[in-house]
């Protein structure tokens, strides 16, 4: 699960891995070896996964497929609140006239 933290800035989420001792030992060593930070080998080990996923025969469909997915529950979902509310839908900002106000982070 990734969450965001306190110590990142935005657009960047912080990963648990949990490793065997065994698994973690020659990570650490091969990291050292290489130059590189523990942070930087994940980095670069996820990078590597997604680029060879990416190029992978049959990626884009399914891609495709997730993203056909995610519309039509996208358009379900939109269905439900229009059956709420009726064909408008419910009220926004741009209906009513309010102004909408932006909380500080």
């Amino acid at each position: 699960m990734t969450e965001p933290t306190a110590k990142t800035s935005p657009g960047v989420k912080t990963l648990g891995v949990k490793l065997n001792d065994g698994l973690h030992a020659q990570f650490a060593l091969v990291s050292q070896l290489n130059g590189l930070s523990l942070n930087d080998a994940v980095l670069a080990a996820v990078q590597e996964y997604v680029d060879r996923n990416r190029s992978e025969k049959g990626f884009t469909e399914r891609a495709a497929a997730a993203l056909a997915a995610i519309e039509a529950e996208a358009q379900a979902r939109r269905g439900a609140i229009q059956a709420l509310f009726g064909e408008e839908g419910p009220a926004t900002s741009e209906t009513t006239g309010e102004s909408r106000r932006r909380t500080k982070e």
